[in-house]
C-alpha cells in the first residue's frame, strides 16, 4: 500500500488573510485577530485590555462597522461596543459572560486552477492512505473526493473521516483511504491540555485502519507554525505539541499497536540540538522519518515547503519500526508545488509552469506531497 501526506492549505475556500500571494501581507491580520480572540475570552475587561481591543479593532478595519476586508464581528446577544458618529469605539461589556459574540475570517472561494491541481497531485499520488492537512471539513473534504478528484480522472476516496479542531480558521487534519483500509476507530485530542493550557493548534486525531497483517495506525498533525506570535512562544508550543504526540505514540505502542505512522506538518525543521522543538518527538521516540530511509528519493531538495532547501523541511510521515522493516521506495512529490522562475527548480504540471506562461496562484499549495510504500 502507499501512503502519503500533503498539506491541500483548503481545498474550496480559504481564509482571504491566509490567501494573499505572500505570508507577510496576511500576517498581521491573523496576529490581531488571534490577540483579540484571547482578550474577549477573560472573565472581566480591565481597562488597559479595552484600550487594547480598541486599537486592535481599528487594525483590523472594525472601527466604524463589524464587517471589514479580512474580518467580521460577530455580536448575537448582549451588548459589547457602542461606535459614535465622532470619537472612538467604546468597550462596555464588563467582560466575556456580558455579551455573546466572536470575531471570525472573511472567506473567499480557492483558485479553481488550484483546486483541480490539488486533485491532480491526490491523483498523481495514487495513495491509498493520504493524511490530509488544512482541510476546511468533513463535508468539504468528502465533496472534493466525489465531485473534483473524477474530473482529474481520479477515482473517490471510499473513507473520509475529518473533525473539527481547535483552529477557526478552517485548517484541519483529516484522512482519506480506499476501500480496503476502512476506518475502524478514531480518537480526537483536541481537549489535550497541560499547565500551560490546550496543546494543540488543530488536533491530533489517531486513525485505526483496516490493512493485512495487523492493521495500521495513523496520526494526523498539524503543529503550531512560525507566522505569528513571538519565536519562542511558537516554539515553545511546538515543543509541547512534540512531546504530547511522543506521549500518545509510547501510550498506542504500550496498548499493542506496532504499526504506527505520524505524519503531517510538523512546521518546524529536524531536530539538531536536545532544545529543539521538535526533538521529544524525532529524537526522543524510536520513529524516524522516510527521509532517513534508503531508497529515499528528494531529487536532491531535502525541503518540503517553499523554495524547498533544508530549511524548508517541516511535513514528516515517521514511521515506527514495525513499519521501517516494510518500508519500500519514498519520497517528496512537487508536480503541484510554485518551482520559481529564475531558476525553475523542478518539474511541474503546465498551468504552474513560467515556462508555459503558468503562475504561482494556480499552485495547488506550497507544500509538497510525501509518499512511501508499505509493504503489508
Amino acid at each position: 500500500m502507499r501512503l502519503a501526506s500533503f498539506n491541500v492549505e483548503n481545498l474550496f475556500s480559504r481564509a482571504r488573510a491566509l490567501n494573499q500571494e505572500t505570508w507577510a501581507e496576511g500576517r498581521p491580520v491573523l496576529d490581531a485577530f488571534a490577540r483579540f480572540g484571547a482578550l474577549i475570552a477573560k472573565p472581566v475587561y480591565s481597562a488597559a485590555d479595552r484600550a487594547t481591543l480598541v486599537a486592535l479593532l481599528g487594525e483590523l478595519g472594525l472601527a466604524r462597522s463589524d464587517d471589514a476586508a479580512f474580518v467580521r464581528l460577530r455580536r448575537n446577544r448582549g451588548e459589547f461596543l457602542v461606535r459614535r458618529r465622532s470619537g472612538p469605539v467604546e468597550i462596555v461589556a464588563a467582560g466575556r459572560a456580558a455579551w455573546n459574540g466572536w470575531l471570525e475570517l472573511e472567506r473567499e472561494p480557492v483558485d479553481d486552477t488550484a483546486m483541480r491541481l490539488t486533485a491532480r497531485v491526490i491523483r498523481d499520488l495514487d495513495a491509498d492512505v493520504i493524511g490530509i492537512v488544512e482541510a476546511e471539513s468533513r463535508p468539504a473534504l468528502k465533496a472534493f473526493s466525489e465531485t473534483i478528484l473524477p474530473r482529474e480522472q481520479a477515482a473517490p476516496y471510499r473513507h473520509v473521516m475529518l473533525i473539527d479542531g481547535n483552529d477557526s480558521r478552517g485548517i484541519d487534519c483529516a484522512l482519506m483511504t480506499r476501500a480496503a483500509h476502512p476506518i475502524l476507530t478514531m480518537r480526537s485530542h483536541v481537549d489535550l491540555a497541560d499547565a500551560a493550557g490546550p496543546v494543540f493548534s488543530r488536533d491530533c486525531p489517531v486513525f485505526q485502519l483496516e490493512a493485512p497483517g495487523g492493521g495500521l495506525v495513523v496520526l494526523v498533525n498539524h503543529f503550531k507554525s512560525k507566522g505569528f506570535g513571538t519565536p519562542a512562544a511558537s516554539d515553545a508550543r511546538r515543543r509541547r505539541q512534540a512531546e504530547a504526540v511522543a506521549g500518545i505514540y509510547r501510550r498506542l505502542r504500550a496498548e499493542g499497536a506496532e504499526r504506527i505512522a505520524v505524519l503531517g506538518d510538523l512546521n518546524d525543521t529536524p531536530p539538531g540540538a536536545a532544545a529543539d522543538p521538535l526533538h521529544p518527538l524525532l529524537a526522543g521516540t524510536d520513529l524516524r522519518d522516510i527521509s532517513t530511509l534508503p531508497g529515499h528519493d528528494d531529487q536532491g531538495r531535502p525541503g518540503t515547503y517553499g523554495g524547498s532547501t533544508a530549511a524548508n523541511k517541516i511535513d514528516y510521515i515517521l514511521l515506527s519500526p514495525a513499519l521501517r522493516q516494510r518500508a519500500g521506495a519514498s519520497g517528496i512529490f512537487r508536480m503541484g508545488q510554485w518551482p520559481g522562475v529564475r531558476p525553475r527548480k523542478w518539474e511541474v504540471y503546465p498551468e504552474i509552469d513560467p515556462a508555459q506562461g503558468g503562475a504561482a496562484a494556480h499552485a495547488a499549495s506550497d507544500h509538497a506531497a510525501l509518499w512511501v510504500e508499505l509493504d503489508l
